[in-house]
């Protein structure tokens, strides 16, 4: 199947809507029973969440029909979902809220991510920010752009490459394995400065336009990194994992990196995990 710009807009057009509907009333506005724990407390679900999810997977379904859509909250009841995204003629991975953490505490760092996927392959990627209503877009060999309401376009392009010691990222490091959060935390003052944004969206959007040069992560749940991913990579990036393999969605463990090139992932994972 050929996925286009057209059908991405049209993606994005489902995520913004479901946002206006779903997402933005609720936002600030979340009674205690409409916050929930998954995992843990660093780890929440709210009613935007999942009717975020019912929604769009509906509009999906009913735009590109018999396409497979998983979505994070469905695999959280059903993790069987995840089996069939390598062999699908046409696959959705939705995160209906990313950065929950952050909206149900009030915070206005989170978006709506979609990644498509061709037989395992991505070809398309759009992820929303509601609060600044615009998409960041990427079509398999087409590029990455941010798009607007009122039609005008912006190209993404990573940031140039730059020393170590001069480098700014995004570093998630919550699910490493315990005897790697010491390595990790304590190689950190190598770069410049190394925050946590609690949102891959926003990580991602970062990263793809050049306002920071690198992501590191320690969980590759494909509806955190496959848009992202592709967004970055169309904006020049590159990513792989720890060991040095190539992402793909369909993959479980290993965590990320992304860089400008391959030689600043190199330098990155090199000064962060000299042991890997």
């Amino acid at each position: 199947m050929t996925f286009t710009r057209a059908d991405a807009l049209a993606v994005a057009e489902i995520l913004r809507t479901t946002a206006q509907a779903e997402i933005l009333p609720r936002f600030r506005n979340l009674s205690d029973d409409a916050i929930r724990t998954k995992t843990s407390q660093l780890d929440l679900v709210t009613d935007a969440d999942e009717a975020a999810e019912r929604v769009i997977e509906a509009e999906l379904l009913r735009r590109f029909p018999g396409a497979l859509v998983v979505g994070e909250e469905g695999v959280s009841r059903d993790a069987r979902l995840l089996d069939g995204l390598g062999q699908a003629d046409l696959a959705f991975v939705l995160d209906p809220v990313d950065g929950t953490l952050n909206f149900a505490s009030g915070l206005p760092l989170f978006g709506v991510m979609a990644a498509v996927l061709v037989r395992g392959e991505i070809v398309g990627g759009v992820i929303l920010d509601p609060i600044s209503d615009d998409w960041a877009v990427a079509v398999r060999g087409e590029g990455a752009w941010i798009q607007r309401t009122d039609g005008s376009t912006s190209s993404l392009q990573v940031a140039a490459k730059a020393p170590l010691s001069q480098m700014a990222g995004n570093v998630s490091w919550r699910y490493l394995p315990e005897d790697l959060r010491p390595v990790v935390t304590g190689n950190l003052p190598k770069v410049a400065m190394a925050a946590d944004l609690r949102c891959a969206a926003h990580t991602y959007r970062q990263t793809a336009a050049g306002h920071m040069h690198f992501s590191f992560s320690s969980s590759v749940m494909p509806w955190d990194h496959a848009a992202g991913w592709l967004i970055h990579r169309e904006a020049g990036g590159y990513t792989a994992h720890f060991d040095g393999s190539p992402y793909r969605p369909v993959n479980r463990g290993g965590g990320l990196i992304s860089a400008p090139d391959k030689e600043s992932w190199q330098a990155l994972r090199d000064a962060l995990l000299p042991q890997a």
